[in-house]
């Protein structure tokens, strides 16, 4: 198997990971200026259900309207500068967004219908002082928002990244992730930054020793390989997907092939998704960075929707192995937290040429601030 490079490639510098002042360049210059995902569009089925979050310093908030679209705002109301809602998600049974303040009110479609005592202010147009949109597409199923004025679309940010990985679209096409339903849901508070678990996502050199259950199903991931492969990693003997049993209880997701069968393909898409494929099911890892060095990490795992459907429906095992996998990974991403604001990590360590692919994630991340990104012989 290809590995990058015998060459010796450098990660990033220790600051790059705890300095404040690096992580508010980040949330501007990558999260404020690129597509990120906030989540997923089945979450807001109805009209009037929302979710708020945090981007880049600017709080949002989404919502089904009342046409079955979903619009982002910043979550501010036009009047005195107050929190619209303040739930993390929520359904607005008047089907009216109203600030608690002065009962400034407003449409599900961002329109300012109710303001009180301003109906008789000649200069008052309330066409001007509706909820400021915010751009939003749904991509298979993922809600991205945009904070810039006018961005390109969503997949020239995202395509790219899955050729890249799988070579074809069409193998993650076969998937139909966007049409999957959620069967369970889990969210981490990692104390790490976000680059680290990153940079753990894309590379299995540590997975025969902190992943022992995960390496027994998967040879590659034992012996050091995953992201770096370009392919998808073969089950071992006997294994049918990745369950702690490694037995599947469910079929073959509709519109997989014969080829798809026992075999995992994952992949990172900027900023914040990891997207991971199985024969029976679809895990996706959500990354919010929070502060420098804590990130919530939200995961779900995504069935055919017959499946879900059925009386006796029960995702526990494909959980089960992700939920042990994760908490693993965590440990050593706060681990490396805990290392790398130390004086010996100042300039960085070194990658493994079974790694030193990450060393590309970490250019990405030094072109998007601008920074001047290292040679890695890549």
């Amino acid at each position: 198997m290809k590995v990058e490079s015998i060459s010796l490639v450098p990660t990033l510098p220790g600051r790059y990971y705890v300095d404040p002042a690096i992580y508010a360049r980040e949330q501007e210059r990558i999260f404020g200026r690129l597509w990120t995902c906030i989540g997923l569009a089945q979450s807001l089925a109805e009209p009037g259900q929302y979710l708020t979050t945090q981007l880049a310093g600017e709080p949002l908030l989404v919502i089904r309207g009342h046409d079955g679209e979903l619009r982002a705002f910043l979550n501010v109301c036009r009047h005195r500068g107050a929190r619209l809602c303040t739930e993390s998600r929520g359904c607005l049974e008047s089907r009216v967004i109203q600030c608690p303040y002065h009962a400034w009110s407003y449409a599900l479609d961002g329109r300012l219908i109710g303001a009180p005592n301003m109906r008789d202010v000649p200069e008052f147009s309330p066409e001007r002082y509706g909820l400021v949109p915010v751009p939003l597409a749904v991509w298979e199923g993922m809600i991205w928002v945009n904070l810039s004025n006018d961005p390109p679309p969503v997949e020239s940010q995202i395509v790219p990244r899955i050729i890249e990985r799988l070579g074809d679209r069409a193998i993650f096409d076969r998937y139909g992730v966007g049409q999957l339903r959620i069967g369970a849901t889990l969210t981490y508070d990692v104390q790490a930054n976000w680059k680290l678990i990153v940079e753990n996502f894309m590379e299995c050199y540590h997975c025969a020793v902190v992943h022992p259950e995960l390496s027994r199903l998967v040879p590659s991931f034992r012996a050091g390989y995953a992201y770096q492969e370009g392919v998808g990693a073969t089950f071992a003997e006997g294994v049918e997907t990745l369950t702690l049993t490694g037995k599947r209880t469910r079929p073959l997701l509709p519109g997989l092939r014969p080829e798809d069968d026992r075999t995992y393909y994952g992949m990172v898409l900027v900023p914040n998704i990891f997207v991971n494929l199985h024969p029976d099911y679809v895990l996706i890892h959500r990354l919010e960075p929070l502060d420098v060095g804590r990130t919530l990490v939200h995961c779900d795992w995504l069935f055919d929707p017959a499946i879900v459907a059925t009386p006796d429906f029960d995702p526990s095992d494909a959980v089960e192995l992700w939920d042990l996998v994760n908490r693993q990974d965590w440990a050593m991403c706060e681990r490396c937290q805990l290392g790398v604001g130390s004086r010996v990590y100042a300039e960085g360590g070194v990658f493994a040429p079974i790694e030193a692919h990450i060393r590309r994630f970490n250019d990405w991340v030094l072109t998007q601030l601008g920074d001047v990104a290292t040679d890695s012989s890549t």
